[in-house]
C-alpha cells in the first residue's frame, strides 16, 4: 500500500530526499579594450543582461544553489557579487545632504552603501528578491569597477589567476559551513573517524568568461589554481568569446570542465550558457557534453615568458626554459643542467648494403654454372 500511495518517502531521511546544494562561481573577463573590440557584436551591456538571465535560471533550481560573480580586471580581481567586506573604493567625502528634516538637532543624511552611491530599493512582486540582489550587487560594482578605470589600467592583459584564487578560496569557505558535524559517542574523542566515502554535501563548479587571449607571464599561477581545483574536484568551465585562451583549455581539460569557443559568433552567449553551462557537474554525468577536440598543450618558459612548442626542462624543478641558460644553470634551482652533445652534428654511419638475391628461372638458382656443356666420360671397360 506504501508502494501505491507513494508514502515510503515520509519514513526516508533527510540526506537521500534534500537537495544537494549547487555552488555556481563565475569570473568575468572585463578586459576594456577586448570588450571594445567586441562592441560592434556584443556589447558589455548585453553580455551582463544575457548573464544576469543565466544565473537567475541557476538559482531557481533549487533553493539551495548559490552563486558568487567576481571581475577579472587588467590589473586586480573584484567581487561583484557577494559584496566584498573590505572594497577597494571608499568615498572620499560625506555624500549626505540636508533635506530640511532635523531631529534632535541632528540633519538626515542620505543613506548610501558601500560604494558611496544611494541605495535604491527596487522591489517588484513579481520578480524574486534574490534576482533584484543580484542584479543590483552586480550592476552597482561593475560601474563602479568602470568608472574607476584610468588610461593607465588599460592594459591587454587580464588577471585571471588573481580571481581563480578568489574563487577556490571563496569555494572552500562555503563548502566548510556545509560540512556534516563531527560526533562521536565516546566523550574523550569528540571527533569521529572519517569515512572512506564521505557523502558530498555541496557541488561546487567555476564558470570563466573570457574575452582575451592567455598571458603568458601568468603561467605559473594560473597553473597552481588549476591544480588546487582538480585536487578539489572542482571543474572550471570556459566560455571564450574571443581567441582561444591556451591556459584556460589547459584547465578545462585538467579538471574535467568544458571549454566551449563562441568567438565564431558572440551574439549566441545565452545559447551557450544556457545549453553548455547550465548543468551542474553531478547533472552532466546524465548528459552528453561538449568535448574538446583539440587542446593547446604549450607552456610558457620560465625565462622569458613566452610560449613555445620545444624547449629545455630542468630534471630537478621541471622549469622550462626556451634556450639554454647561461651557464648552463637552471634559473629557479640552481642545478648544473647536463646536456650532453647538444649542439654537436649528428655522425653519419653509411647503411651497409644488402645482397640482392637474382630471382629463380625455371626452377633455377640463378647460381653462376661452373660445369662444361659435355657429359663426364664413362671409365672404360
Amino acid at each position: 500500500m506504501n508502494q501505491i500511495d507513494a508514502s515510503d518517502h515520509y519514513n526516508e531521511s533527510a540526506s537521500k530526499t534534500s537537495q544537494i546544494p549547487s555552488l555556481l562561481t563565475i569570473i568575468i573577463d572585463t578586459n576594456p579594450r577586448a570588450w571594445a573590440a567586441l562592441g560592434d557584436l556584443l556589447p558589455i551591456s548585453k553580455a551582463v543582461a544575457n548573464l544576469l538571465v543565466f544565473v537567475n535560471a541557476h538559482l531557481a533550481f533549487g533553493n539551495d544553489n548559490h552563486v558568487a560573480i567576481l571581475a577579472a580586471h587588467t590589473n586586480r580581481a573584484v567581487w561583484l557579487y557577494p559584496k566584498s567586506p573590505n572594497p577597494d573604493h571608499r568615498p572620499s567625502g560625506t555624500n549626505g545632504s540636508s533635506n530640511g528634516n532635523t531631529s534632535n538637532g541632528q540633519e538626515d543624511v542620505e543613506m548610501t552603501d558601500a560604494d558611496g552611491e544611494a541605495v535604491e530599493h527596487r522591489t517588484s512582486a513579481n520578480k524574486f528578491p534574490q534576482f533584484t540582489e543580484v542584479e543590483l550587487s552586480i550592476l552597482t560594482s561593475l560601474r563602479s569597477l568602470i568608472n574607476d578605470t584610468t588610461s593607465s589600467d588599460l592594459h591587454p592583459t587580464t588577471l585571471v589567476s588573481g580571481a581563480l584564487s578568489l574563487a577556490l578560496s571563496y569555494t572552500n569557505k562555503i563548502a566548510h559551513t556545509f560540512d556534516l558535524p563531527k560526533t562521536s559517542s565516546d566523550p574523550a574523542n569528540p571527533i569521529s573517524a572519517p569515512t572512506d566515502t564521505p557523502a558530498a554535501t555541496l557541488h561546487s563548479r567555476i564558470l570563466i568568461l573570457s574575452v582575451s587571449d592567455s598571458e603568458p607571464a601568468q603561467y605559473i599561477p594560473t597553473m597552481n589554481a588549476v591544480f588546487a581545483a582538480s585536487h578539489a574536484r572542482i571543474p572550471i568551465d570556459t566560455l571564450s568569446l574571443y581567441g582561444a585562451p591556451t591556459f584556460l583549455q589547459q584547465a578545462a581539460f585538467i579538471t574535467g570542465g568544458t571549454f566551449l569557443s563562441a568567438a565564431s559568433n558572440p551574439r549566441g552567449l545565452l545559447t551557450y550558457l544556457m545549453f553548455g553551462f547550465l548543468a551542474d557537474d553531478e547533472a552532466r554525468k546524465s548528459l552528453v557534453t561538449p568535448t574538446q577536440d583539440i587542446v593547446d598543450f604549450r607552456a610558457a618558459c620560465f625565462c622569458h615568458r613566452n610560449v613555445v612548442d620545444t624547449g629545455f626542462v630542468c630534471s630537478i624543478c621541471l622549469s622550462i626554459f626556451c634556450e639554454v641558460p647561461e651557464n648552463a644553470e637552471c634559473l629557479t634551482c640552481g642545478t648544473k643542467l647536463a646536456l650532453g652533445n647538444y649542439g654537436a652534428k649528428p655522425a653519419v654511419i653509411p647503411r651497409p648494403r644488402k645482397k640482392k638475391k637474382k630471382a629463380r628461372i625455371n626452377g633455377a638458382t640463378g647460381r653462376e654454372e661452373t660445369g662444361s656443356a659435355t657429359g663426364t666420360p664413362a671409365p672404360p671397360s
